[in-house]
């Protein structure tokens, strides 16, 4: 069977399609098409089947991807052990975060690596919905993502995609400084009932948060929303409503005091996704245990 054939009906599987398959591998539809026929001869069973106007895997097509996965971790460390990496590793790594995220982490990982000779770390800012974060390591090393806590894992193929925790980070009640609740030491959801939120788009991470906030007395009031949270900062000092913003990152603007919440889990999980045969490549791990050492001097500098 072909590797590339093999890397195609992968690439269908993660991103939903023949098309956006295509753009992760660089190659035409067509031939994304073409590959996916030549492994189904290859095979002797058909790899897809439409649904709707939707091409999903057969059961066979299932299995193929899952072994795709592990002839992939295969190659990379083959790869690895002949171009004699292990030992010092050289190369680029493409590293995106979403944008909180990037300015948390993103400025140390490139200190810390920067006196490395022969390691390039490229970086990008991504900041997507909670279920395109995982599609996203088809085409970058590392991902940077965030989910709220209690929210299942990125993915249902662990073996996929890998999970590399980083920090907890809190999420605390935004307010302007002239607030009745700015002096409080911590308010719990029944203090915030019916006050107007600027709130992140529905399907990115915080919106779940918020939306627990709200609990049993209904959906939160939420009268803007913007996800940039520099943005978020400057309509909650000028009294437009209170928000949920992460405390490592947003907690030092001169207008805003952030509120520790009681009552309700207030807190994103930071994590670094990485696609199963890429984790096998020596620099994209040098580049995780940086993310995790550097994630733990964050921490321990914001809660100490």
């Amino acid at each position: 069977m072909d590797v590339e054939a093999l890397a195609a009906l992968a690439a269908v599987r993660s991103q939903g399609g023949v098309t956006r398959a295509a753009a992760v591998l660089h190659v035409s539809p067509s031939a994304v098409s073409q590959r996916l026929a030549a492994l189904a001869r290859a095979a002797g069973t058909p790899l897809t089947e439409r649904e709707g106007r939707r091409l999903r895997l057969t059961a066979a097509g299932e299995a193929l991807a899952d072994a795709a996965v592990d002839v992939a971790a295969a190659l990379e460390r083959a790869r690895a052990a002949a171009a004699g990496a292990l030992a010092s590793p050289t190369g680029v790594v493409h590293v995106s975060a979403f944008a909180s995220g990037g300015e948390l982490l993103l400025p140390g990982l490139l200190t810390r690596l920067a006196g490395r000779p022969g390691v390039e770390v490229r970086c990008s800012d991504e900041d997507v919905a909670l279920d395109a974060f995982a599609p996203l390591t088809d085409r970058l090393d590392v991902v940077v993502a965030h989910r709220p806590e209690g929210v299942p894992a990125w993915t249902a193929r662990p073996a996929e995609v890998l999970t590399t925790p980083l920090l907890r980070e809190p999420l605390d009640v935004a307010v302007p400084l002239d607030h009745p609740l700015a002096d409080r030491e911590a308010v719990t959801p029944a203090d915030v009932v019916g006050e107007p939120w600027v709130g992140v788009r529905e399907g990115f991470p915080v919106a779940a948060v918020l939306h627990a906030v709200a609990g049993a007395d209904g959906p939160p009031r939420v009268t803007h929303r913007v996800n940039d949270f520099h943005v978020v900062l400057a309509l909650v000092a000028a009294g437009h409503g209170l928000s949920l913003l992460p405390r490592y990152t947003c907690g030092h603007h001169p207008g805003v005091r952030l509120v520790p919440l009681r009552g309700v889990r207030a807190g994103r999980l930071v994590e670094a996704l990485v696609r199963a045969d890429k984790a096998e490549r020596p620099l994209v791990r040098l580049v995780l245990d940086e993310l995790v050492a550097l994630a733990a001097e964050v921490r321990a500098a914001h809660e100490g």
